[in-house]
């Protein structure tokens, strides 16, 4: 049975995670405390890489991608942004950071990306990216840019594509580890665990409106397609 001073957590983020999992694993420093990293904010790499290649899938394809994040909050961008600008090498696609902080810069940022050639967007994760989704949508739709976004939320709220963890999987990971602590697991015991699980979503009809052409291909690997 569990005591006052024992807890569990769901943590996601590498800032403040890490840290405490390596505690977790330590149990005569911090006596009993569960850890399954991944969530929505989860900072991986190579999910945000692949963002960029589906951009180089669809038509016409993307040729100059600027990477959204907000420089205070997106501790972890520098992670990102490595790994995009290597996946960039390989698809000839010219990529820059876009660091923005407020609303003038993401209308800024769009607004010039519009007058470049086969400009596309990557949104990075992130507190800045949630609070400012219809903002951001809305300024793509206006200028007409591709963008591929971290959660399905943006795609349900009109972006055209997104890819990232499957955080309802992540829910169902987290609490089969709630069910093994509370019968006695020691948590030091449970190897902290990374998302295994991405959704590709699409809004069919934003790409359409946007005047782009998603082939059959890239629709048949889609968890989910907005008509």
């Amino acid at each position: 049975m569990m005591k006052r001073r024992e807890f569990i957590t769901l943590l996601g983020g590498a800032a403040t995670a890490w840290p405490l999992m390596a505690r977790a694993q330590r149990p005569s420093q911090l006596r009993r405390l569960g850890v399954l990293i991944g969530s929505k904010w989860e900072p991986d790499g190579q999910a945000r890489a692949t963002a960029l290649v589906l951009l180089t899938q669809i038509s016409p394809p993307v040729a100059r991608a600027a990477v959204l994040f907000d420089p205070k909050t997106a501790l972890y961008a520098g992670l990102m942004l490595r790994e995009i600008e290597q996946a960039a090498r390989s698809l000839a696609v010219a990529v820059r950071a876009a660091p923005c902080s407020d609303y003038a810069e993401v209308a800024a940022l769009m607004a010039g990306l519009a007058r470049e050639e086969r400009g596309g967007l990557v949104v990075l994760p992130g507190v800045f990216a949630d609070i400012h989704r219809p903002d951001i949508i809305v300024l793509a739709a206006r200028y007409r840019l591709a963008g591929v976004y971290p959660t399905r939320e943006f795609v349900a709220s009109g972006g055209m594509m997104s890819y990232g963890i499957d955080n309802i999987d992540v829910a169902r990971r987290a609490a089969d580890y709630v069910d093994r602590i509370l019968r006695g697991a020691n948590p030091a015991d449970l190897p902290v665990q990374r998302p295994t699980k991405f959704e590709l979503m699409i809004n069919l009809r934003t790409a359409k409106a946007l005047g782009i052409d998603v082939p059959p291909t890239l629709l048949a690997r889609a968890d989910e397609v907005i008509e």
